[in-house]
């Protein structure tokens, strides 16, 4: 941060609390303290410096001060204003936010946003020191990611005490770390812990906004996450610094591309939108006049055109990285934040700025590539040191185990690194085959267990390039659930083969399944929590088989490209004959072969060998082979000792790797 800038946010200092806010229509700013009880005790004006920010050193308040804000300037929607000085704001940089927001039951209209009753920002001091460091971070060919929410993750679990269960104590807990480790995931992906709220028209209808796409404090932790009377900041910093303990790195999934105030005209003033609307938020003009430019499909975009926006985006995620000690972001909808007049770009300001702050040198940055507007899927759109979301890899690799013919192609492509979407012509700065985060599921659909349950979402929904393997939902067919039980291990096997950093979502591993629900934002932790107790062991030590393989094998984790036509790899037909140009999309070829030289003289070279609809007999290569992962295998314990004939047969759909040496 430069020496002129401010910090945004309430500061705690040697006299009290230093309060700071920005906005550039505002004419007076008022910071209203209040006692525990809710009642105000004090008002104190803000003073502005002339270059929009605002500020007020306020003697006696210190940590656990209450407080929000009280702007006074234009408020006509039609030009792009919203100051209100009968809104209570909460601070758009605040560390803590208490008290829930609750919808007045008689203002709540299904589909309409109306009157709240708002909570308080909070005061608190940073931490004595600097949270623990993850002991060795692992470059990204050895990173393994695994997508959790803190609510789901724990709230069936029987071996975490209850108060602790869909806590933050819980994600630190022992019993949880344990199984990560023995997973051996690397980092955790939090799904959204910035302090958010459920839109009026889900409580209306009795719904909450389980996932947390819907924020209200940046810069706060989810205080639903506390136990009961703990502080929300105290307790996340702690199990990240478990996690850190372990040698797992902690990702949050942050929403930065829009708020939970909605629609201006029509939504709620609770925070942005009545400091300074316009520098908030993208307006484009209407029929009446300024609306809200919607490419986030949730009533408002973000603009991070503006020099106030994304000085605060900025120092939130340093802020982030500081003081909660986290490693990453992966960042919702991040089209919209590279947004400029013509479209998303990677020369976007915003981009510019976070390459240019150095605290945040080395954080891992990830991208949802992609937002609802015009031009809006960006992938591929973003410089090194950037990561992306691969939505490619999931369908295609979904296709190619549900049977769709003509798709070696693009598993080719998927499993080498996805250059067709990553490499370009001499990108600078070059990116290499980790750039892709691939996964067959997030939290946003199917899970693996009802891609190979179900045909269609239960409920309505997209299609979601699933099978249900014969039949619909859940069965006691054994021949069924055999077939079924072999397509997740490929599933999951495949993303953990392939090039890239693979990511596993939370659950898959031991066979979560949503009952057929594709979109479950809103689906409760009771319902959609991690099945722990009736968890399928066999599934997660196969999964811990495929990455203890990965990690072992240089060739099936290499950060430099291999293209297709590379020598080190080598496509075979289940005959051993190399494939040739029309074999690629022949709808007859049913399975391939796929022989990764290791990168260096040593390493021992791998076999893949895939079988999505028929069994087949594979032809092996010359040379004894060792079969090291078996998605016929439940616990891949076939026995290694002896190498296996020199013609394999492989169950359909069946995934097989083998090695050249036990």
């Amino acid at each position: 941060m430069a020496a002129e800038e401010a910090a945004l946010g309430a500061d705690v200092t040697d006299e009290g609390t230093r309060f700071a806010v920005a906005s550039g229509v505002a004419e007076r700013i008022e910071v209203c303290l209040f006692d525990g009880d809710g009642i105000e005790t004090d008002r104190v004006d803000l003073t502005p410096d002339g270059t929009g920010t605002w500020t007020a050193d306020v003697g006696g308040a210190g940590a656990g001060q209450r407080y929000g804000f009280r702007v006074h300037g234009p408020g006509n929607p039609a030009e792009g204003h919203a100051c209100d000085p009968a809104k209570l704001l909460i601070d758009p940089a605040a560390r803590r936010v208490a008290g829930e927001l609750r919808w007045a039951p008689e203002l709540v209209t299904p589909g309409v946003d109306s009157a709240p009753l708002v909570p308080r920002s909070v005061v608190v001091a940073p931490p004595t020191a600097p949270p623990p460091p993850v002991p060795d971070r692992r470059s990204w060919a050895d990173t393994v990611a695994y997508e959790a929410h803190v609510g789901h993750l724990t709230t069936r679990h029987p071996l975490v005490p209850a108060e602790e269960r869909g806590r933050y104590p819980g994600l630190g807990a022992p019993v949880v770390v344990d199984h990560l480790q023995r997973l051996g995931v690397t980092a955790v992906e939090l799904l959204p812990v910035q302090h958010f709220v459920s839109e009026s028209g889900l409580v209306a209808r009795g719904l909450r906004n389980v996932w947390g796409y819907n924020p209200l404090a940046w810069g706060a932790p989810h205080a639903g996450y506390a136990s009961a009377g703990a502080s929300p900041v105290t307790q996340l910093r702690a199990a990240v610094a478990a996690l850190h303990e372990a040698g797992i790195e902690v990702w949050l999934d942050v929403v930065f591309n829009h708020t939970c105030e909605g629609s201006l005209g029509s939504g709620p003033i609770l925070s942005w939108r009545g400091f300074d609307n316009a520098a908030a938020y993208r307006l484009i003009e209407g029929p009446d006049g300024l609306v809200d430019d919607d490419v986030t499909g949730c009533g408002n975009a973000v603009d991070t055109g503006s020099d106030p926006m994304r000085r605060l985006i900025r120092q939130l995620l340093v802020r982030w990285v500081e003081e909660w000690g986290i490693d990453g972001f992966r960042f919702d909808l991040a089209a919209t934040l590279i947004r400029e007049d013509d479209g998303p770009t990677a020369a976007s300001a915003f981009l510019a700025d976070l390459a240019a702050e150095p605290r945040l040198a080395g954080t891992r940055l990830i991208a949802e590539p992609w937002d609802t507007g015009l031009g809006g899927y960006a992938v591929g759109g973003f410089p090194a040191p950037w990561r992306e979301w691969n939505d490619r890899f999931r369908d295609d690799v979904r296709d190619v185990w549900r049977g769709e013919p003509g798709r070696w192609p693009a598993l080719a492509s998927r499993l080498t690194g996805s250059a067709d979407l990553f490499h370009g012509p001499d990108p600078e700065p070059p990116r290499d085959a980790t750039t892709g985060i691939n996964a067959v599921a997030t939290h946003d659909g199917f899970t693996v267990a009802d891609l190979v349950t179900y045909a269609e979402p239960v409920g309505g929904g997209h299609g979601q390039r699933s099978s249900n393997s014969g039949l619909e939902g859940p069965t006691a067919d054994p021949e069924v659930n055999a077939r079924r039980r072999r397509r997740q291990r490929a599933l999951l096997g495949t993303t953990l083969l392939a090039q890239g950093v693979p990511m596993i979502n939370s659950g898959d591993e031991i066979g979560r399944s949503q009952g057929g629900v594709a979109d479950g934002y809103t689906l409760d932790p009771d319902e959609a929590g991690l099945p722990w107790p009736e968890a399928d062991w066999d599934l997660a030590a196969w999964v811990a088989a495929a990455v203890a393989l990965r990690r072992r094998h240089p060739a099936l984790r290499r950060a430099g490209w291999v293209a297709p036509e590379d020598p080190q790899i080598t496509w075979l037909t289940a005959d051993g004959d190399e494939f040739e140009d029309g074999a690629w999309t022949d709808p007859h070829q049913h399975a391939l072969g796929v022989l990764l030289a290791g990168p260096d003289d040593g390493d021992a070279t791998a076999l893949v060998l895939a079988a999505p609809c028929e069994p087949v007999v594979f032809t092996l290569p010359e040379g004894s082979w060792w079969v090291a992962l078996d998605a016929a295998s439940d616990r891949n314990d076939r026995p290694v000792s002896d190498p296996v004939a020199r013609e394999l047969a492989v169950e359909a759909p069946g995934l097989v790797v083998l090695v050249d040496r036990p």
